[in-house]
């Protein structure tokens, strides 16, 4: 398994850092949208929760996985080993699976109370770039350590499977959150296949019902399948956050790590309790009486 490891981070390492700086290049010289904050404030604050990340994704998940899926190859344990299918067909398979959970545990990342107090921290940016990708609480990594250890014993792909799978997933993520203004008509050639920057802002919309859409973290068809998937607004329609929190201030790096452990304000209303909403032309406005769905 060190040897695995060793490798996976010599190739790994510099693939991801290379593309985080490439985006971070490309979406300076063509921004999709306009910023809120200043950039290297927030540079700085999205970093430092990304080195953070970096040493529980490293140290604990990817460790847990790789182990994880070695256990399940050695021992014929999980779906694909139990299927004992040709090498060129489990590989692929197993990565599709992999995808598609990671699809529901987005989701659920929404809807249980606990796992968004947390996820809630990576929507709370008041912009949506690169850097947006590196900005998961600590607690978040941590709580889906029992998931990505049930994933990979359930699914049972290789380790060189899994590994291929979280590099693949580390450099979507980035890809996708990226400000990277792609010619509209490549981005939506791309989107047959795989999440864009246009796909994914919608994800980041102070709108409930529209960050309620675009779950899929590498391939855009599982949005498709599950009816979830959003292409209908563009960067200049859409307000990026949560309505609870809307200033600079409310979002600086020591209260969205507090966050999570403190009093829950209401994610999608306005301090004067009324709610973001979709006008039928497009427009955002506001309704009040707000109804909470979940905090």
């Amino acid at each position: 398994m060190t040897d695995t490891l060793t490798t996976f981070d010599q190739i790994a390492t510099p693939v991801v850092l290379g593309a985080v700086l490439l985006l971070f290049g490309l979406e300076t010289v063509a921004p999709l949208r306009a910023r809120v904050e200043p950039r290297m404030q927030r540079v700085t604050r999205n970093t430092l929760f990304g080195l953070a990340g970096a040493v529980i994704v490293r140290g604990l998940v990817i460790t847990l996985v790789v182990a994880v899926a070695g256990f399940a190859e050695a021992g014929r344990v999980g779906l694909l080993p139990a299927l004992a299918l040709p090498p060129l067909v489990s590989a692929p398979l197993a990565f599709l699976l992999l995808d598609a959970s990671m699809y529901g545990w987005h989701r659920l990342n929404h809807r249980l109370p606990l796992l968004w107090r947390f996820h809630r921290v990576h929507h709370v940016d008041l912009d949506l770039d690169v850097t947006t990708a590196l900005r998961f609480h600590p607690g978040e990594l941590l709580l889906s350590v029992p998931f990505r250890a049930a994933q990979t014993l359930l699914i049972g792909p290789s380790p060189a499977v899994a590994l291929g799978y979280e590099l693949a997933m580390q450099l979507a993520t980035a890809f996708h959150h990226s400000s990277w203004r792609l010619p509209a008509r490549l981005d939506r050639a791309l989107n047959a296949v795989v999440v864009t920057p246009r796909m994914h802002q919608i994800h980041h919309s102070i709108v409930q019902r529209e960050t309620d859409s675009n779950w899929s973290v590498v391939f855009s068809f599982w949005d498709r399948l599950a009816g979830s998937r959003r292409y209908d607004l563009t960067e200049a329609q859409l307000v990026i956050g949560l309505p609870a929190f809307r200033t600079p201030s409310e979002v600086g790096l020591g209260k969205i790590l507090a966050m999570p452990f403190v009093s829950q304000r209401p994610s999608w209303l306005f301090v004067d309790g009324t709610a973001p909403e979709r006008a039928p032309d497009n427009a955002l406005t506001v309704m009040h009486p707000a109804r909470q769905e979940r905090a």
